[in-house]
């Protein structure tokens, strides 16, 4: 189940097979943030070169745009096949700008989802080792004094407070997807998380169900959806007419539910 049915459609690669060969390549850079003017404005982009592409491609989502070159190509070329395709670039990111994906804080006083409540995040100097604490609308990080004034707080934060989401997924998961399951005659599968970016959820023939842990920080009724859409695919591995029947007999409103997750799924990405 892909968060973006969109994604493959907002990328641009142009015919490589009249491209010249090209000369031995130099080593792969790390991905770097550049800058273009597109139609009067300032456009940054990620650029990512990867060994072995014979073309420059274009992909545009929540976080912005990404350009896909072949190590040897040039900013010119790059810049040029931008350009080639300036109305695309502008009214993709136009579209995606209201859900646009924005760095989630670690700091103190920090807002965080979690199954769909709003969490402020708190430090709590205590001589313990460093845990995590759900306390009604505070995530409590309990944390020794000078890890607090540490300059790497945040990043020893962030580590904490993911492996604590996922403790918190994984059961939820399992649980939802036990209760739709005996309730509508269904053999329960095996439930796992994955750390998938460009899905909610994934079913195999195995009988396993895969959710990606981000999932847990959706209201309930969003996360229950996805399970339905799992299920489902133990006994419809497509997206038939017959499938969506399926999903409906499980969650008569999963159509509503649906297009809220796609409008929504930006806030759950963060990190």
């Amino acid at each position: 189940m892909k968060w973006f049915t969109s994604l493959i459609s907002d990328v641009i690669t142009p015919d490589a097979s009249a491209a010249k060969p090209a000369p031995p390549a130099p080593a792969p850079a790390p991905p770097t943030t550049r800058a273009i003017a597109l139609n009067g404005k300032h456009v940054d982009y990620l650029l990512v070169r990867k060994r072995g592409r014979r073309g420059v491609g274009l992909r545009i989502d929540g976080k912005g745009m990404s350009v896909m070159a072949p190590l040897g190509a040039s900013i010119t070329t790059i810049e040029d096949m931008i350009t080639k395709h300036e109305s695309w670039v502008v009214n993709k990111l136009e579209e995606w700008a209201p859900r646009r994906v924005i760095a989630q804080s670690f700091a103190n006083d920090a807002q965080l989802y979690f199954l769909g409540n709003t969490l402020s995040l708190r430090y709590i100097p205590a001589p313990v080792k460093p845990r995590v604490e759900l306390d009604g609308e505070q995530l409590l990080v309990y944390l020794k004094a000078d890890t607090i004034v540490a300059v790497d707080c945040e990043a020893r934060v962030s580590k904490l407070v993911l492996a604590w989401m996922r403790k918190q997924a994984l059961p939820h998961f399992a649980q939802r997807a036990f209760f739709f399951a005996r309730q509508h005659n269904y053999v329960p599968p095996r439930v796992m998380l994955s750390s998938a970016l460009g899905r909610w959820g994934s079913c195999n023939s195995k009988r396993e169900v895969r959710f990606s842990w981000r999932l847990i920080k959706a209201r309930p009724a969003l996360v229950d959806y996805v399970v339905c859409h799992e299920l489902a695919h133990l006994r419809q591995m497509n997206h038939s007419n017959e499938f969506w029947a399926e999903v409906e007999i499980m969650c008569p409103d999963y159509r509503t539910l649906k297009v809220e997750l796609d409008k929504s799924d930006h806030l759950f990405r963060a990190y």
